[in-house]
């Protein structure tokens, strides 16, 4: 792979939306990327839309976590490796299938998973935070917001 060129050209990106990340995993799948060549690496989570199909609300409380998971991953890479994250929202699961988590009831998991990006974890200060930003009175991160 390192003589192809093709590590020069690309840089890879590693998808993963669940809210208990192998984080070990990913740490030496990024030093097996980084072994064949590749200087840079992004990482892909979903503020929205990975959870079910049928999914009509955003449990914050998943995404926040895969989030908090990906800055472990990050604390534990080389500075210079992680070029950034892909920041994702999914709508639908294929084409054919119907529209899951519409954007306006996923806009607080948008707002609590950029914070917590943003801030290098979740605090009761970031929460205040989320909640001045969007004009809440009581982000719900564990149970489905009302």
């Amino acid at each position: 792979l390192p003589e192809s060129g093709v590590p020069q050209l690309v840089q890879p990106m590693i998808w993963d939306y669940a809210a208990d990340l192998d984080v070990e995993g990913k740490v030496q799948l990024i030093e097996k990327y980084r072994r064949c060549g590749f200087s840079k690496v992004w990482f892909a989570s979903a503020f929205k839309g990975a959870t079910g199909v049928n999914q009509s609300l955003t449990l914050i409380g998943h995404h926040l976590k895969n989030h908090l998971e990906w800055l472990e991953v990050a604390s534990r890479t080389p500075p210079d490796v992680l070029e950034g994250i892909a920041l994702t929202g999914w709508q639908r699961y294929d084409h054919f299938s119907v529209l899951c988590e519409l954007l306006p009831v996923a806009i607080p998991s948008l707002a609590v998973c950029l914070q917590a990006l943003k801030n290098g974890g979740y605090s009761e200060k970031v929460k205040e935070n989320v909640e001045k930003l969007l004009g809440m009175s009581n982000l719900e991160i564990d149970t489905y917001m009302r």
